[in-house]
């Protein structure tokens, strides 16, 4: 399969420079996302960061291509990547026909699929169908129930890279690895030629993602993997209480904003 020049340009990434990747979910963030990032993920974590759901779980595929469509409306040079819902693709024919759907409504670059550490020929059969594949190893939430790290000893630190290992042979051009312990990240890293995108997996990855929301302080989610960059919840308190005090007083609008 000939590979698009913005998949070449990612896996040719690895081991230069460090990969850059966070989610978006509308037009507005993709916008100003597109001129830092090299992926953009519309992330099934758009099911609670934006609607409030128990679990991504819960999110419909249609839902989450109308937010594809949205974000790839500002994305220029970025590799926008759709993550897969729960569901959308337990076997090879549902697979391909759902992400067939995903390519021609959102024409995104690729799409991302969790692991369940059986799946690597539906990867394969996409891969072989023409469509780029990311991988997703470690803490999968579409499969794996109560948060725990993963590859704290060495017997779950082999299953990771083997699992990694067939992974890249299935044809992925990249692999995210969740909450994975550093010194595993880091032997996954080494043993794979396709870049590793962490989250919560230590800077021993080829690269970083993180859901946009928690890097500005908006989700309220703060894990011990996510650095909080802005409180933007506070400054949107500030300017909400200013916009407040104006319309009470009469000050808001303005001659100047008046037709």
């Amino acid at each position: 399969m000939k590979l698009s020049y913005k998949i070449f340009k990612v896996k040719n990434l690895k081991s230069k420079r460090k990969l850059v990747c966070l989610t978006a979910y509308s037009k507005p963030i993709a916008k100003i996302l597109d001129r830092y990032c090299d992926i953009i993920l519309v992330g099934d974590s758009v099911a609670t960061a934006f609607y409030g759901m128990k679990s991504t779980k819960e999110i419909k595929l249609d839902t989450m291509i109308e937010h594809s469509i949205s974000v790839k409306k500002s994305v220029r040079k970025s590799t926008l990547v759709f993550d897969m819902p729960y569901n959308t693709y337990r076997n090879t024919k549902e697979a391909k026909k759902n992400a067939i759907k995903v390519f021609k409504k959102s024409h995104c670059d690729a799409v991302k699929l969790e692991s369940n550490g059986k799946n690597f020929n539906i990867l394969k059969s996409l891969v072989k169908s023409g469509i780029p594949v990311m991988g997703h190893i470690g803490y999968t939430p579409q499969y794996k129930g109560k948060f725990k790290p993963q590859g704290l000893n060495k017997k779950q630190q082999k299953k990771l890279i083997n699992e990694a290992i067939k992974i890249e042979k299935a044809g992925a051009f990249s692999i995210v690895l969740e909450c994975i312990n550093s010194d595993t990240a880091k032997k996954i890293t080494e043993s794979v030629n396709i870049p590793t995108i962490g989250i919560g997996s230590s800077s021993a990855c080829d690269g970083q993602i993180l859901v946009v929301d928690d890097l500005i302080g908006l989700s309220g989610f703060y894990p011990k993997f996510v650095k909080k960059y802005v409180n933007l919840e506070k400054i949107l308190d500030n300017v909400l209480k200013r916009f407040r005090r104006d319309v009470i007083r009469s000050k808001f609008p303005l001659r100047s904003n008046t037709y």
